[in-house]
């Protein structure tokens, strides 16, 4: 059985004010974004929960809703279920074949929700092949080379640090297939958001690492120390948190992957989301930092990337490495770039349903 992330706890008791920061209401987008022709947003679909992931291929668009474990197909004005798949969907993709990928992860509430099962699930026209990513990281954990938390921590750091799962740890066993792409015709690489990992997997099945993502440091500075009622001995030190890759898009060059790093997403502990480039040799390079809980991308033609970051409430353009405001899209949640439109999938919230977003 697999234990829960520590840093997944880690700042856990400020995640109140960020819930309120996504499900704030929708301010009028214009009045900030630069330039006479502001992006305009049309709501195509308002009945998902969790639209967590988007996969274009040559003949459909998919949608995968994390809240119904439906995959949906999309055309240009509405949204049609393909299939359901078992509790814990999140991840889609779908390859020039017509060859449909889908990630599903599952937890046990009564262990602090720790991961029971993690597959990465293949359909072709004529076979159907489950790659568990669960047994493969319990057997080979590639991440337990990263020592997350804070590097030589204080006896005062160790003592205040004890109820977040302690001061500093390694990397342990988990799973979850959050998102996923096709590499070519036949294999995949998946984003596992629970071990920390980019994997391949081939069509029948076997799965091998293609890069174990760096920890991501971050200072604990004298707000969110103050906000967690922490002492004044953890200010300033240097956490290195969990990488937590929640999307992947494939390069000619290499891989696009934002990172989600571990811990809580409010505002009082800074903007730690970013945007990775890994080259096929496995070496990863900053593309983009500061971002408000980085969650998706996706590529448009001209090489434009475009970011949802679930805690600011936005999509974001990163161009040469520079990142700007695009429009305002509360609990932005997926993206994908298809049929000369920006889609975007919205999480659901207590104000109401998630949708599916055309941006034009």
């Amino acid at each position: 059985m697999t234990r829960s992330r520590p840093a997944m706890m880690l700042l856990a008791c400020a995640t109140a004010s960020a819930a309120a920061l996504m499900v704030s209401s929708a301010t009028a987008f214009a009045a900030d974004q630069a330039g006479p022709r502001p992006p305009k947003i049309k709501v195509l679909n308002s009945s998902v929960g969790a639209p967590f992931q988007f996969a274009y291929g040559k003949k459909q668009t998919l949608v995968s809703d994390g809240a119904t474990s439906t995959v949906y197909k999309l055309s240009k004005k509405k949204l049609n279920p393909l299939f359901t798949t078992p509790d814990g969907l999140s991840a889609v993709g779908i390859n020039s074949r017509g060859d449909i990928a889908y990630g599903i992860q599952q937890g046990d509430a009564e262990s602090g929700g720790a991961t029971t099962r993690a597959e990465l699930v293949i359909k072709s026209r004529k076979t159907t092949t489950t790659a568990d990513l669960l047994a493969y990281d319990e057997k080979n954990n590639p991440d337990q080379v990263n020592q997350y938390g804070i590097d030589n921590p204080t006896p005062c750091q160790e003592a205040a640090l004890k109820d977040f799962g302690g001061a500093n740890y390694p990397g342990g066993v988990d799973s979850h297939p959050y998102a996923v792409a096709p590499l070519d015709k036949t294999s995949w690489v998946v984003a596992d958001a629970g071990s920390n990992n980019l994997l391949k997997v081939d069509a029948k099945g076997n799965i091998s690492t293609l890069a174990v993502l760096p920890r991501q440091p971050a200072p604990i500075t004298a707000v969110a120390a103050e906000h967690m009622g922490m002492p004044d001995c953890v200010v300033g030190a240097v956490y290195n948190f969990e990488p937590v890759p929640t999307d992947v898009a494939v390069t000619k060059d290499g891989l696009l992957v934002t990172l989600l790093p571990g811990g809580s997403h409010d505002p009082v502990a800074g903007a730690r989301g970013s945007l990775v480039h890994v080259d096929w040799k496995g070496k990863v390079t900053t593309v983009a930092g500061g971002l408000q809980g980085a969650v998706n991308l996706t590529v448009d033609p001209k090489g434009n990337i475009y970011v949802a970051e679930l805690g600011a409430g936005r999509i974001s353009k990163v161009t040469d490495g520079k990142v700007s405001k695009y429009v305002d899209l509360p609990n932005a949640l997926s993206l994908q770039f298809a049929h000369g439109n920006l889609y975007a999938g919205t999480m659901g919230s207590e104000d109401g349903p998630g949708t599916i977003v055309s941006i034009r």
